[in-house]
């Protein structure tokens, strides 16, 4: 199929540019871009002066298959990915069993392939994210990982950790680990200090982020591994990180759109919607945050999609499940930032594309020619209130739910196939 995208507010984070124009798709490559004429037999999409960018790369997304479908399949999580503008999930290894052998990952691969945007998936980094005994790398990577993490599960041994990254390290793979000292924030609801003592919540000080990053950085640094830190919510963190840049580390860093567009007051009336992992920070952190994204410091931009079903979120906030889906919500939110002169657009989109692309070593995340036609149509002023409830995802775990959101995604490609519509006439 020939798509002739005409009259489009071309966003293109790898040249950084914000340009009006036309874009020609062919054979599910981007084939042209500023072209006037257009081909014969191309079906013709008017853009309308509408936002034409690279589908978002959402690094870090938690899908419950195999053990926990009744919170998330990857047929309800594609869905959701595809009107929420991601052309691509990177899936996190947190599953029941967890996926540490080939076996599971070509079972997950297998599924995968069945739905509508692209998925890829990360491996355990140990067996049984325990810690305790480094995963089979090689054939992992063999089997088609992008990448290794224990996700939330934090290896307590240094030794254990540090043999898995001089593996991986051998092998050019990439590490992704959760930064967080795990004897400080074991049992930690929210992030410390006076309201959350006012609410009578268990606390844990932001330290505990900024010791765990200092911990795997020095790892990084005795071992040489591609290193990747999955959320930096905290001020203190930066520092710690910008060192290991200048000191020429392999070293990259992510952070959710929660822990962009909230902080801990929301957690303010007990709503376990808001219960994260890391919990949500002061607003000094968020802003920190913000401006480390568009410096360029925080290199990703992720949802940290994690559903949750409703028994494990109706609960007192301390015993609640942590986590919120966030795959359908991550490009409204982001867009205010956008609306709030925070970010630019091209600097959303590295971010959220050109970025986490790259670091995996995926073609995606480009407006050029020969990259793949996976691109979101979107227009960044249209406003709506969030029902949750009318989600795709099977868990309606959102904090922004009845929220006034600006910025709706109206059409999804991947490979130049349309995945999403909004019912509009494209």
């Amino acid at each position: 199929m020939t798509l002739f995208f005409e009259n489009a507010r071309l966003i293109d984070p790898a040249a950084d540019t914000e340009t009006t124009g036309n874009l020609l798709v062919r054979d599910g490559l981007i084939r042209e871009v500023g072209l006037t004429e257009v081909p014969e037999g191309a079906r013709v999409i008017d853009c309308s002066g509408l936002c034409l960018a690279p589908g978002i790369v959402d690094l870090g997304v938690k899908i419950g298959e195999p053990g926990e479908r009744h919170m998330e399949s990857f047929r309800s999580a594609s869905l959701a990915a595809a009107a929420g503008g991601v052309t691509t999930i990177i899936a996190r290894p947190d599953t029941a069993p967890a996926i540490d052998t080939p076996e599971s990952l070509e079972f997950a691969t297998k599924r995968a392939a069945e739905q509508p945007v692209r998925i890829r998936h990360m491996a355990a980094l140990t067996k049984g994210r325990a810690g305790r005994e480094m995963t089979e790398i090689g054939f992992l990577l063999d089997a088609g990982a992008v990448a290794f993490t224990d996700a939330g599960h934090v290896a307590t041994d240094a030794k254990v950790l540090s043999r898995a990254f001089t593996y991986a390290r051998a092998l050019e793979a990439l590490v992704i680990c959760h930064p967080q000292e795990p004897g400080l924030s074991h049992g930690a609801a929210v992030t410390s200090g006076k309201f959350a003592a006012l609410r009578g919540l268990p606390g844990v000080s932001p330290m505990a982020e900024r010791m765990g990053l200092d911990r795997d950085l020095a790892l990084a640094e005795m071992t040489g591994v591609r290193y990747h830190a999955d959320q930096i919510t905290s001020a203190r963190s930066l520092p710690a990180l910008e060192r290991a840049k200048a000191a020429g580390l392999d070293v990259t860093a992510g952070v959710s759109i929660h822990h962009l567009t909230l902080n801990e007051l929301d957690v303010g009336d007990y709503r376990t919607f808001f219960k994260l992992t890391p919990p949500l920070r002061a607003e000094s952190d968020r802003l920190a945050a913000i401006e480390a994204v568009g410096s360029g410091l925080i290199d990703v931009i992720c949802s940290m999609h994690t559903p949750a079903d409703e028994e494990s979120k109706r609960l007192p906030f301390e015993q609640a499940a942590a986590g919120a889906v966030a795959l359908e919500t991550l490009l409204p939110a982001a867009m205010r930032l956008y609306h709030g002169g925070h970010l630019t657009l091209n600097q959303l989109f590295r971010a959220l594309s050109l970025n986490p692309a790259k670091r995996l070593g995926l073609p995606q995340g480009r407006l050029e020619a020969g990259s793949p036609a996976d691109l979101v149509l979107f227009d960044p002023d249209r406003p709506f209130v969030l029902d949750r409830f009318k989600l795709h995802s099977k868990s309606k775990n959102t904090p922004f739910d009845g929220a006034r959101m600006q910025g709706k995604v109206l059409a999804t490609f991947v490979g130049g196939v349309q995945v999403y519509s909004d019912n509009k006439e494209q």
